[in-house]
């Protein structure tokens, strides 16, 4: 694949994640939902262009979505998580051992969950006391829950993946390859 066609196609999915994130804004529901899908236009840069453009695409629809995205929240958890997981999916696959690979998985979610989750209070200043579920209990049981909707997400990312080479790698690949 030509550079610049590498760039054309980072370019288009950073327009692309940065037009999603403005939509979030319509759909305030969807908060956690709008990020992951964005993150997931990742996965044709990483498959056509390699990790080194999709980190770049990352980086560039990162700072247009902390500058321009109505929800800061939603922005948050798409900067340190959903926008860069599809790509570093990629990297932590090659780990051998399943044992080390979900608890490096799990590690990486679980130190961005909770890095939203204290620049949300302390940056972003929602009070805790809008989180009153369970008491004192409520964060936990929400990372706990967190984790499980994870490892869908996680599951659901491996299926798009394998579906992307399946069924467009080969078709894309003679435009993008040449």
């Amino acid at each position: 694949m030509k550079n610049s066609m590498k760039v054309a196609l980072c370019g288009v999915a950073a327009a692309l994640t940065v037009v999603l994130m403005l939509f979030e804004g319509l759909v305030s529901v969807a908060s956690v939902a709008i990020p992951a899908v964005a993150g997931c236009l990742l996965i044709p840069i990483v498959a056509e262009a390699g990790l080194s453009h999709a980190f770049g695409a990352y980086g560039a629809a990162a700072v247009l979505v902390l500058l321009l995205a109505p929800d800061r929240e939603a922005a948050l958890i798409y900067v340190l998580f959903f926008g860069y997981y599809p790509a570093l999916f990629a990297v932590i696959s090659k780990i051998k051992s399943r044992i080390l690979l979900w608890g490096a998985k799990l590690l990486i979610f679980n130190a961005a969950a909770i890095a939203e989750g204290l620049l949300t209070i302390y940056v972003l200043g929602i009070p805790f006391e809008e989180f009153p579920l369970l008491g004192g209990w409520g964060p936990v049981v929400l990372l706990a829950l967190a984790n499980l909707v994870f490892v869908l997400y996680d599951y659901v990312l491996a299926g798009l993946i394998g579906q992307y080479y399946r069924r467009f790698y080969g078709k894309l690949g003679r435009m993008f390859h040449r």
